[in-house]
């Protein structure tokens, strides 16, 4: 993963405790990220979000 990539990863796990934060942040990263790293962060999104169906729909953005 790269550098941008993870800071990216580690914001949004800190604003996980907020949905509202966390497209935010999605979509900040979305903006910034390189394709290739939207793809690695779509991933992870779907891997974190497992357990947490509300924070599903954050896929429709990425």
């Amino acid at each position: 993963m790269t550098e941008q990539l993870n800071h990216t990863i580690k914001v949004l796990e800190k604003v996980s405790f907020s949905k509202d934060l966390f497209i935010k942040e999605v979509n900040k990263a979305i903006n910034i990220l390189l394709p290739f790293e939207i793809e690695q962060l779509k991933k992870w999104i779907v891997d974190f979000t497992k357990n947490n169906t509300d924070f599903r729909e954050v896929l429709v953005l990425v």
